[in-house]
C-alpha cells in the first residue's frame, strides 16, 4: 500500500498551508495553522482538500507537486506567478511567489 503514489486521475486529499515568501499564511486547510495565522473562520470546515489529479481543480504547480507523492508524504514547494495565479489575471494573487507546505492524506485510484 504504501508503493502507491498519487497519478493523474486519481482523486487525492491533502492537507496544505499556503504562505507568502516570508512566512504570512494567507490559507490553509488545517484549523490550527488558521487559528495561529490569524485565518480561523469558524463557518469553514477544516478538512484536505480533495483534488481529482489532472482536471486542473487547483492552480497548476499545485497539482504538479501532488503527482507521485505517497500518503502521509510532505512536500514543500514554491511557485513562481506561471505556475499559481499567473501575471497578468485579474486574480488578487495575479503576479504573486506562492509557498505551499502540502500533506498527502489518502489516494482513491479511479
Amino acid at each position: 500500500m504504501s508503493d502507491i503514489t498519487a497519478q493523474n486521475g486519481d482523486s487525492v486529499s491533502v492537507h496544505y498551508v499556503g504562505k507568502f515568501p516570508g512566512g504570512k499564511v494567507f490559507d490553509t486547510s488545517i484549523r490550527a495553522e488558521a487559528e495561529k495565522s490569524g485565518l480561523f473562520n469558524p463557518a469553514r470546515d477544516y478538512k484536505p482538500l480533495q483534488v481529482v489529479l489532472g482536471r486542473h481543480q487547483v492552480i497548476s504547480g499545485f497539482e504538479e507537486a501532488l503527482i507521485g507523492m505517497k500518503i502521509n508524504e510532505t512536500k514543500e514547494i514554491t511557485l513562481p506567478p506561471e505556475k499559481a495565479y499567473g501575471n497578468s489575471s485579474r486574480h488578487p494573487m495575479a503576479g504573486k511567489t506562492l509557498q505551499f507546505k502540502l500533506l498527502l492524506t489518502n489516494i482513491r485510484k479511479p
